[in-house]
């Protein structure tokens, strides 16, 4: 009996649920998510299945605003961190510019100049003007920056922190105050520039009119001469203070020529037409007439006196040579020898680094005159050479048939000065010669 009805009961159940199931009547228990009101009917996969309010369009809509919103401000702190990166790093590089630039005023003033025309803001020109103008630019630039920064932030929804504010408004004014002492020694670089200039202006100026001036002087004296040789020295008056100078010194010498063309009629005797003294000794070489003696050649204060007769008026071609082989000399008139001798000073050799006076004899090296002695006519073509000349040169020099500058002393109007009243004209010794004759 009660196995039939346990089967009466499974038959009845069985019929039950294949009803449900055709019917799809089945009950599925899901978890309510946080936050969600029982009974909201939410389905296997999550999804509500009942129709939203207007309040609940309003709420998802205002989440989307603010989830882009928060986007935005993220970005924006992303961008400021990005500036604020830029800001330190220019700021670094001005405290580098300024720590290298008190360094190299200790370094003197080159290399301070030196320093300042690096670019240490990464984008400043050389010189000091346009460095001035980008500065003033790039302080507008950041404070241009710094505003529109401000505004955005202002425009959000969050304003901008106090902290960072506070950090941007610091690092702008740090980098203000570097600038500003960068525009400051700047101008002053530019103001020593300026002053350095005028300087290097004024002495150029200076040495611009001093080879003016010797210009002049040059096309004075080469209108005045027709080749830096054609002119004479004229010594009018028995004077201590007329008389002419070469500006060329002598070598040390074992031989010397000189020759001359000279023209005097003073009596007695037509005095010193050269002289040349050295440091202890104002008579190393003299050619003289002084009274009645003869013309005397006069080396290292040793004498010979020479067979030369020059005092008529006419100009006359005077050579003399001496070697310090056993002091051996000649002497010319006209270029015809007329005598020779020997052992006048000889081995002593001529020393160097004196001075050549035309028409005075020296008492000490380049003075002290006596106007007894002093030479009173012209003089003209004085020439040295460190050789004794053959006497077919000589005689080329007298007829005018050659022309030989001296190798140690030539005859020229830059190696000439005048002074006391001397004076310096044009001459053609060999045409004013045959006008004499």
């Amino acid at each position: 009996m009660l196995a039939l009805v346990v089967g009466l009961l499974y038959l009845v159940a069985g019929r039950a649920v294949r009803s449900q199931d055709a019917t799809g009547s089945r009950f599925v228990c899901n978890a309510i998510p946080p936050g969600a009101e029982p009974g909201c009917g939410y389905g296997p996969t999550g999804n509500r299945v009942q129709s939203s309010s207007p309040v609940e369009d309003e709420l998802r809509n205002t989440i989307i605003q603010l989830r882009e919103t928060i986007l935005q401000q993220k970005e924006t702190i992303v961008s400021q961190q990005g500036t604020i990166k830029e800001l330190n790093s220019k700021l670094a590089r001005c405290e580098a510019a300024a720590d290298e630039s008190s360094q190299g005023k200790s370094r003197g003033q080159g290399s301070r100049r030196k320093e300042y025309g690096k670019n240490t803001m990464g984008d400043l020109p050389r010189d000091p003007s346009e460095t001035i103008d980008q500065l003033g630019k790039t302080m507008q630039s950041l404070k241009g920056r710094l505003e529109n920064l401000e505004v955005r932030w202002n425009s959000a929804l969050t304003p901008l922190p106090p902290e960072l504010r506070e950090l941007l408004r610091q690092r702008l004014g740090a980098l203000e105050t570097q600038l500003l002492r960068k525009v400051a020694e700047l101008e002053e670089e530019k103001s020593q520039l300026y002053n350095e200039t005028a300087a290097h202006r004024q002495r150029t100026e200076s040495a611009l009119n001093s080879l003016l001036e010797r210009i002049t002087e040059l096309e004075k004296n080469n209108n005045a001469f027709k080749s830096p040789e054609d002119f004479k020295v004229s010594l009018p008056l028995r004077t201590n203070y007329l008389y002419g100078r070469i500006k060329k010194s002598l070598p040390e010498m074992y031989a010397f020529t000189v020759c001359m063309w000279l023209k005097s009629s003073a009596s007695p005797g037509i005095g010193t037409p050269f002289s040349y003294g050295v440091p202890g000794q104002a008579n190393e070489i003299v050619l003289i007439e002084w009274g009645n003696n003869p013309i005397e050649l006069l080396v290292n204060d040793k004498v010979a006196q020479l067979p030369l007769s020059v005092s008529d008026g006419r100009w006359h071609h005077i050579c003399i040579t001496w070697t310090t082989r056993d002091g051996f000399w000649e002497a010319y008139q006209d270029g015809e020898r007329l005598g020779t001798g020997d052992n006048l000073a000889p081995w002593h050799p001529i020393k160097p680094g004196g001075v050549i006076i035309l028409g005075q004899e020296q008492d000490i090296v380049g003075g002290r005159f006596d106007a007894t002695q002093a030479f009173v006519g012209e003089l003209s073509q004085f020439n040295m050479w460190d050789r004794v000349l053959r006497p077919v040169d000589i005689m080329g020099l007298a007829n005018c048939s050659a022309y030989m500058p001296g190798n140690v002393v030539p005859w020229i109007d830059a190696n000439v000065e005048v002074f006391g009243g001397a004076t310096k004209a044009a001459l053609e010794i060999c045409e004013d010669r045959a006008f004499d004759s």
